[in-house]
């Protein structure tokens, strides 16, 4: 058994770079659209359900330590039955969701540096080339897939915190009091839909195997990455809203964190901006790639997908990542931006209600108090339903896409346990 190597600040660069992929250049825009001047309390009502839900992430990722993480944590949660499969479903999907936003985001940013007229063009043709590259990037050599992350991690937060350091000198604050914020069902909409942007906090679980004093690193290591990440995405969206009128963040939505650069640094810091939300989602899509990869192995060995995904060549799951690259190039390229993250917040809120609740039931094993676990699990489901209700008002064809993804889930689940028979496996390393 290999000896733990991994202490605080590892563990807790793995929670940061997760969340600050791609998700804050992907969804700033959209969550402007909807919040206006609210929008930093937008990122907050977000990340204050993240930071509950870490809690029970924390307790069962030092009780269950497995590559599996979530996976793992249903399975123990939930038993072996139809839910937790269709559930584990779900999760490898909306990882293919979230590799497409990243990948959506990575094109749009990418299409500025083109002409007008052939943007739109260029948008499909840089983020079909990014989700390609980086697949054959995983398949050549895991070894760089991580080295390169830690370097990139560096980069995009020395940008993203010069970003803030000079556009604080700049900002407008009649842009951000009270009577500029959007009505309440709307300001909570808006934090719902860009949930996505701290779902990557959940990737310090797979780790947990590797963690040296598990029961203090990680709980610490959870906490502080979600409430750093918390404290930027407030920061950057005040600087972003009191640069750009509401009009001005609407008509660059899908660029908007480049575009509120102009106003303190010129077309100079538009092009830094757009140059660091490229090397951010590409790396984002590379680590999610190689991540997605091994959620639809674990999901696989547990007895919940085909075998074939169980197969591994040269130690690497190579057929889940083909089938994740496809999947994600299918979608990226067929749905807008908007519906994309509808898909992506959705379906982790529901999945992190059901780690809550994995928690609640198992509170004697992780020594967890319930009533936290419980929180998580009613925050969620709020959320869910307010993003729900919110795009049936507004957008009811994303909520159709949404329940071909959920119901597919539970579909592929049934269809597959009954032709094979197979049933899961509990498997983690305690």
């Amino acid at each position: 058994m290999t000896k733990p190597t991994m202490g605080f600040f590892p563990v807790f660069a793995i929670g940061v770079g997760g969340m600050v992929g791609g998700g804050i250049f992907a969804v700033l825009g959209l969550a402007t659209t909807l919040s206006h001047g609210g929008t930093p309390i937008a990122f907050a009502i977000a990340g204050m359900i993240a930071l509950i839900t870490a809690y029970s992430y924390s307790k069962l990722s030092v009780r269950y330590p497995s590559e599996g993480g979530t996976v793992v944590f249903l399975n123990h949660g939930l038993g072996s039955g139809r839910l937790t499969g269709g559930l584990n479903n779900l999760l490898w999907m909306s990882y293919v969701v979230m590799l497409s936003v990243y990948a959506s985001a990575f094109g749009s940013y990418g299409s500025t540096f083109f002409p007008e007229t052939t943007q739109v063009m260029w948008s499909h043709i840089l983020l079909s080339a990014a989700v390609i590259g980086f697949t054959v990037i995983n398949i050549i050599s895991t070894k760089l897939v991580a080295k390169s992350e830690l370097y990139i991690v560096v980069i995009k937060l020395a940008i993203l915190i010069g970003f803030i350091v000079i556009g604080f000198w700049t900002i407008n604050y009649n842009h951000l009091t009270p009577d500029t914020w959007s009505p309440p069902f709307e300001l909570l909409a808006g934090g719902m839909i860009i949930f996505l942007a701290y779902e990557g906090f959940e990737l310090i679980a797979n780790s947990a195997k590797d963690v040296k004093n598990p029961k203090k690193t990680l709980p610490k290591a959870f906490y502080s990455a979600v409430i750093f990440v918390i404290i930027l995405y407030i920061l950057i969206s005040m600087v972003t809203v009191g640069n750009l009128s509401t009009d001005q963040i609407s008509q660059a939505s899908e660029y908007a964190l480049a575009e509120a650069a102009k106003p303190f640094l010129g077309h100079a810091g538009f092009v830094i901006i757009a140059i660091a939300a490229m090397l951010s989602t590409g790396s984002a899509i590379n680590a999610t790639l190689y991540g997605t990869s091994r959620v639809s192995y674990s999901i696989a060995k547990s007895g919940e997908l085909p075998k074939l995904l169980e197969n591994k060549i040269k130690n690497k799951p190579i057929v889940g990542l083909l089938i994740t690259t496809i999947a994600t190039l299918i979608v990226a390229n067929s749905l807008d931006l908007s519906s994309i993250a509808t898909m992506g917040s959705a379906g982790f809120l529901l999945i992190f209600a059901a780690v809550n609740f994995s928690n609640f039931r198992l509170h004697k094993e992780t020594s967890s108090r319930r009533w936290i676990s419980g929180a998580g699990l009613a925050s969620c489901a709020f959320a869910f339903a307010i993003l729900i209700w919110y795009t049936i008002t507004t957008s009811p064809s994303d909520v159709w896409i949404l329940a071909v993804m959920i119901i597919a889930s539970f579909v592929i689940e049934i269809i597959y346990r009954a032709k094979t028979g197979r049933s899961i496996r509990l498997h983690s390393d305690s």
